[in-house]
């Protein structure tokens, strides 16, 4: 399989207008917030870094809400999944339980960043959010 081809995974925070962005180390055991990009930009993106890092695996977050029930923005998501597969039916993509990730990178920034316009960017939030999508995958398959 790839995985000797040091590869890399990707997390995705999905949101309707911006979507976070992580990538792991190749050891696969680190997850980093790579970056926030426009969501309407989301395929050209990832049909360039899938190649440039060797994506192996994406793991896009499944927005559930309190009560278990699916959000609509699941809709979309589906239809992200569908056109990733179509320009590479190879990647595999795996979906996580989304929920807190935007509260937690809420308090991470709260706690680690003094100045208050960083603490209230989304797009920062969004990026801290997919690291954290991607960091409960890793922590799962790595037990």
């Amino acid at each position: 399989m790839l995985n000797n081809l040091k590869t890399k995974y990707l997390g995705i925070d999905y949101g309707k207008k911006k979507t976070g962005i992580s990538i792991s180390d190749q050891n696969k055991i680190i997850s980093f917030p790579l970056e926030t990009i426009q969501t309407k930009n989301i395929i050209p993106y990832l049909k360039e870094i899938i190649v440039k890092e060797k994506i192996e695996k994406i793991i896009i977050g499944k927005p559930l809400k309190l009560n278990n029930e699916i959000h609509d923005i699941e809709i979309e998501i589906k239809g992200l999944i569908k056109s990733i597969k179509s320009f590479n039916s190879e990647i595999e993509i795996n979906r996580i339980d989304e929920r807190y990730t935007s509260k937690l990178s809420k308090i991470f920034l709260n706690q680690f960043e003094s100045k208050q316009k960083k603490r209230r960017n989304k797009s920062i939030i969004d990026k801290i959010s997919a690291s954290l999508i991607l960091e409960s995958y890793l922590i799962r398959v790595n037990k």
